[in-house]
Protein backbone atom coordinates (compact mmCIF):
# COMPACT_ATOMS: atom_id res chain seq x y z
CA UNK A 1 0.00 0.00 0.00
CA UNK A 2 1.42 3.45 -0.92
CA UNK A 3 2.40 5.68 1.97
CA UNK A 4 -0.69 7.51 3.24
CA UNK A 5 -0.72 11.18 4.01
CA UNK A 6 -2.01 12.13 7.44
CA UNK A 7 -5.10 13.64 5.82
CA UNK A 8 -5.80 10.44 3.84
CA UNK A 9 -5.32 8.33 6.94
CA UNK A 10 -7.69 10.53 8.92
CA UNK A 11 -10.32 10.18 6.22
CA UNK A 12 -9.94 6.38 6.11
CA UNK A 13 -10.09 6.22 9.90
CA UNK A 14 -13.28 8.28 9.84
CA UNK A 15 -14.87 5.55 7.74
CA UNK A 16 -13.35 2.85 9.96
CA UNK A 17 -14.93 4.46 13.02
CA UNK A 18 -18.30 4.53 11.28
CA UNK A 19 -17.90 0.87 10.36
CA UNK A 20 -17.00 -0.11 13.91
CA UNK A 21 -20.01 1.79 15.28
CA UNK A 22 -22.32 0.03 12.84
CA UNK A 23 -20.85 -3.40 13.57
CA UNK A 24 -20.69 -3.04 17.37
CA UNK A 25 -23.30 -0.51 18.51
CA UNK A 26 -23.53 -2.08 21.98
CA UNK A 27 -19.80 -2.61 22.60
CA UNK A 28 -18.91 -2.22 26.26
CA UNK A 29 -16.45 -3.29 28.92
CA UNK A 30 -16.86 -7.02 29.44
CA UNK A 31 -15.47 -7.02 32.96
CA UNK A 32 -18.35 -7.27 35.47
CA UNK A 33 -18.30 -4.51 38.09
CA UNK A 34 -20.67 -2.42 40.19
CA UNK A 35 -18.41 0.46 41.27
CA UNK A 36 -15.02 2.06 40.50
CA UNK A 37 -13.14 -0.03 43.07
CA UNK A 38 -14.43 -3.27 41.59
CA UNK A 39 -13.43 -2.13 38.11
CA UNK A 40 -9.94 -1.22 39.32
CA UNK A 41 -9.47 -4.63 40.95
CA UNK A 42 -10.88 -6.48 37.94
CA UNK A 43 -8.65 -4.58 35.53
CA UNK A 44 -5.53 -5.29 37.58
CA UNK A 45 -6.49 -8.97 37.54
CA UNK A 46 -7.12 -8.94 33.77
CA UNK A 47 -3.47 -8.49 32.78
CA UNK A 48 -2.52 -11.57 30.71
CA UNK A 49 -5.86 -13.14 31.60
CA UNK A 50 -9.24 -13.32 29.87
CA UNK A 51 -12.16 -11.22 31.05
CA UNK A 52 -14.20 -14.42 31.29
CA UNK A 53 -11.79 -15.93 33.81
CA UNK A 54 -11.55 -12.67 35.76
CA UNK A 55 -15.34 -12.50 36.03
CA UNK A 56 -15.46 -16.03 37.45
CA UNK A 57 -12.98 -15.09 40.17
CA UNK A 58 -14.41 -11.69 41.01
CA UNK A 59 -17.92 -13.06 41.49
CA UNK A 60 -16.85 -14.38 44.88
CA UNK A 61 -14.05 -11.89 45.48
CA UNK A 62 -16.37 -8.88 45.39
CA UNK A 63 -18.65 -10.53 47.94
CA UNK A 64 -15.77 -10.98 50.37
CA UNK A 65 -13.97 -7.66 49.90
CA UNK A 66 -16.20 -4.60 49.80
CA UNK A 67 -13.84 -1.66 50.38
CA UNK A 68 -10.26 -0.63 49.71
CA UNK A 69 -9.59 -1.13 53.42
CA UNK A 70 -10.77 -4.74 53.11
CA UNK A 71 -8.17 -5.47 50.43
CA UNK A 72 -5.48 -3.43 52.13
CA UNK A 73 -5.83 -5.30 55.41
CA UNK A 74 -6.23 -8.75 53.89
CA UNK A 75 -3.75 -11.44 54.84
CA UNK A 76 -1.43 -11.88 51.83
CA UNK A 77 -1.85 -15.65 51.77
CA UNK A 78 -5.63 -15.38 51.99
CA UNK A 79 -5.87 -12.89 49.12
CA UNK A 80 -3.53 -15.02 47.03
CA UNK A 81 -5.76 -18.00 47.63
CA UNK A 82 -8.84 -16.00 46.64
CA UNK A 83 -7.38 -15.14 43.23
CA UNK A 84 -5.15 -18.17 42.63
CA UNK A 85 -7.06 -19.12 39.46
CA UNK A 86 -5.72 -15.91 37.88
CA UNK A 87 -2.32 -15.87 36.21
CA UNK A 88 0.44 -14.09 38.16
CA UNK A 89 -1.81 -14.22 41.22
CA UNK A 90 0.98 -13.63 43.75
CA UNK A 91 2.23 -10.38 42.21
CA UNK A 92 -1.33 -9.23 41.55
CA UNK A 93 -2.33 -9.89 45.16
CA UNK A 94 0.68 -7.88 46.32
CA UNK A 95 -0.18 -4.98 44.00
CA UNK A 96 -3.85 -5.00 45.00
CA UNK A 97 -3.00 -4.85 48.71
CA UNK A 98 -0.46 -2.07 48.18
CA UNK A 99 -2.71 -0.05 45.86
CA UNK A 100 -5.64 -0.31 48.26
CA UNK A 101 -3.50 0.68 51.23
CA UNK A 102 -2.52 3.78 49.23
CA UNK A 103 -6.17 4.43 48.39
CA UNK A 104 -6.98 4.44 52.10
CA UNK A 105 -4.02 6.57 53.18
CA UNK A 106 -4.02 9.07 50.31
CA UNK A 107 -7.58 9.17 49.00
CA UNK A 108 -9.86 8.22 51.88
CA UNK A 109 -10.54 4.84 50.32
CA UNK A 110 -11.97 6.38 47.15
CA UNK A 111 -10.74 5.90 43.57
CA UNK A 112 -9.04 9.08 42.29
CA UNK A 113 -10.16 10.60 39.01
CA UNK A 114 -6.85 11.61 37.45
CA UNK A 115 -4.39 9.63 35.38
CA UNK A 116 -1.48 10.82 37.51
CA UNK A 117 -3.05 9.69 40.80
CA UNK A 118 -4.16 6.34 39.42
CA UNK A 119 -0.83 5.46 37.82
CA UNK A 120 0.90 6.26 41.12
CA UNK A 121 -0.78 3.14 42.55
CA UNK A 122 1.09 -0.17 42.42
CA UNK A 123 -0.06 -2.38 39.57
CA UNK A 124 -1.79 0.48 37.72
CA UNK A 125 -0.43 1.58 34.36
CA UNK A 126 -1.90 3.82 31.68
CA UNK A 127 -4.11 1.06 30.31
CA UNK A 128 -5.70 0.27 33.66
CA UNK A 129 -6.07 3.95 34.50
CA UNK A 130 -7.77 4.65 31.16
CA UNK A 131 -10.14 1.72 31.69
CA UNK A 132 -11.20 3.06 35.08
CA UNK A 133 -11.48 6.70 34.06
CA UNK A 134 -13.45 5.96 30.91
CA UNK A 135 -15.77 3.26 32.20
CA UNK A 136 -16.27 4.14 35.86
CA UNK A 137 -16.31 7.92 35.54
CA UNK A 138 -17.03 8.67 31.87
CA UNK A 139 -13.79 10.66 31.61
CA UNK A 140 -12.14 10.61 28.19
CA UNK A 141 -8.52 10.92 29.31
CA UNK A 142 -6.93 8.39 26.97
CA UNK A 143 -7.38 5.35 24.75
CA UNK A 144 -7.06 1.88 26.25
CA UNK A 145 -4.33 0.00 24.40
CA UNK A 146 -4.61 -3.69 25.18
CA UNK A 147 -3.33 -6.53 23.01
CA UNK A 148 -6.33 -6.31 20.66
CA UNK A 149 -6.11 -2.54 20.19
CA UNK A 150 -2.36 -2.75 19.63
CA UNK A 151 -2.70 -5.57 17.11
CA UNK A 152 -5.64 -4.16 15.17
CA UNK A 153 -4.35 -0.60 15.06
CA UNK A 154 -1.34 -1.99 13.17
CA UNK A 155 -3.34 -4.40 11.01
CA UNK A 156 -5.69 -1.57 10.02
CA UNK A 157 -2.63 0.64 9.42
CA UNK A 158 -3.80 3.28 11.84
CA UNK A 159 -0.22 3.38 13.12
CA UNK A 160 3.06 1.55 12.68
CA UNK A 161 4.06 2.07 16.32
CA UNK A 162 4.53 -0.99 18.53
CA UNK A 163 4.97 0.61 21.96
CA UNK A 164 1.58 0.99 23.72
CA UNK A 165 2.25 4.58 24.79
CA UNK A 166 3.20 5.56 21.23
CA UNK A 167 0.22 3.66 19.82
CA UNK A 168 -2.08 5.60 22.14
CA UNK A 169 -0.48 8.91 21.13
CA UNK A 170 -0.99 8.08 17.45
CA UNK A 171 -4.62 6.99 17.91
CA UNK A 172 -5.44 10.09 19.93
CA UNK A 173 -4.60 12.18 16.88
CA UNK A 174 -7.00 10.17 14.72
CA UNK A 175 -10.00 9.48 16.97
CA UNK A 176 -12.26 12.26 18.31
CA UNK A 177 -11.86 12.62 22.07
CA UNK A 178 -15.54 12.02 22.73
CA UNK A 179 -15.14 8.55 21.19
CA UNK A 180 -11.93 7.35 22.88
CA UNK A 181 -13.53 4.94 25.36
CA UNK A 182 -16.09 3.52 22.96
CA UNK A 183 -13.53 3.18 20.18
CA UNK A 184 -11.43 0.96 22.44
CA UNK A 185 -14.42 -1.27 23.17
CA UNK A 186 -15.36 -1.53 19.51
CA UNK A 187 -11.84 -2.42 18.42
CA UNK A 188 -11.52 -4.98 21.23
CA UNK A 189 -14.85 -6.55 20.26
CA UNK A 190 -13.72 -6.69 16.63
CA UNK A 191 -10.51 -8.43 17.68
CA UNK A 192 -12.40 -10.97 19.78
CA UNK A 193 -15.20 -11.66 17.34
CA UNK A 194 -13.82 -11.20 13.83
CA UNK A 195 -10.21 -10.07 13.42
CA UNK A 196 -8.47 -12.91 15.23
CA UNK A 197 -4.69 -12.90 15.64
CA UNK A 198 -4.53 -16.12 13.65
CA UNK A 199 -6.89 -16.80 10.75
CA UNK A 200 -8.83 -13.50 10.78
CA UNK A 201 -12.29 -13.84 9.27
CA UNK A 202 -11.63 -11.47 6.39
CA UNK A 203 -14.40 -12.95 4.24
CA UNK A 204 -17.07 -11.85 6.71
CA UNK A 205 -15.30 -8.75 8.00
CA UNK A 206 -17.37 -5.58 8.15
CA UNK A 207 -14.21 -3.51 7.64
CA UNK A 208 -12.68 -5.48 4.79
CA UNK A 209 -12.99 -2.71 2.21
CA UNK A 210 -11.13 -0.30 4.50
CA UNK A 211 -8.45 -2.71 5.72
CA UNK A 212 -5.09 -2.65 3.91
CA UNK A 213 -4.26 -6.07 5.42
CA UNK A 214 -7.47 -7.83 4.40
CA UNK A 215 -7.37 -10.93 2.22
CA UNK A 216 -9.40 -9.72 -0.72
Amino acid sequence: MPRESQAARQERVRHLLAGLKAAYPTAHCELVFQNPLELLIATILSAQCTDKQVNKVTEGLFQKYRTAADYGSAEPAALEQDIRRIGLFRSKAKNIRSACQALVSRHGGEIPRTLEELTALDGVGRKTANVVLGNAFGLEEGIVVDTHVARLSQRLRMTTETDPVKIEAALIKLVPRTEWTQFSHQLIWHGRRRCFARNPDCAQCELQALCPSAEK
